[in-house]
């Protein structure tokens, strides 16, 4: 868990992958938007992060395409059932993908979940903070005994 914590804290934000994918030609890449696949990274990964832009920009939107759509919604779920996260905003669409195997684009199904901090966020977040603290002193006295 602390590598995944590690990494996201490591992340640099290049322009969006998936938006080239039907997020729209004039769209422009949003600070606060992370898109989500299902198959590149775990889905704590995309928790970690989200919990991460919400910090820094107060909400974040989470956005997949066909399949990952699931995963959006669970890690969505996740922050709300937590106390992190309230629901904002929730868009449905269709958007065409090119795909080089066939000669038409393809159909696939869009969401896009804007979530905004809770009241408790910053609150909850420094206890989780002093947690991993907590134990990570008690690990290291652990080792040197």
């Amino acid at each position: 868990m602390e590598e995944v914590t590690e990494a996201v804290g490591n992340l640099t934000i290049a322009a969006g992958e998936a938006a080239g994918a039907g997020g729209g030609a004039g769209e422009a890449h949003k600070k606060n938007r992370i898109q989500v696949s299902n198959t590149k990274k775990p889905l704590f990964f995309y928790v970690n992060l989200a919990k991460r832009y919400m910090q820094l920009h107060n909400e974040v939107e989470l956005s997949a395409l066909g399949m990952a759509i699931a995963t959006v919604v669970t890690v969505a779920e996740i922050l709300k059932n937590n106390g992190l996260a309230v629901e904002k905003k929730i868009m449905t669409s269709t958007v065409d993908v090119k795909d080089d195997s066939r000669s038409r684009p393809m159909q696939k199904a869009k969401i896009e979940i804007v979530l905004g901090k809770t009241d408790k966020f910053d609150e909850l977040m420094a206890a989780a903070a002093e947690e991993r603290e907590a134990a990570a002193a008690e690990a290291e006295a652990e080792e040197q005994s």
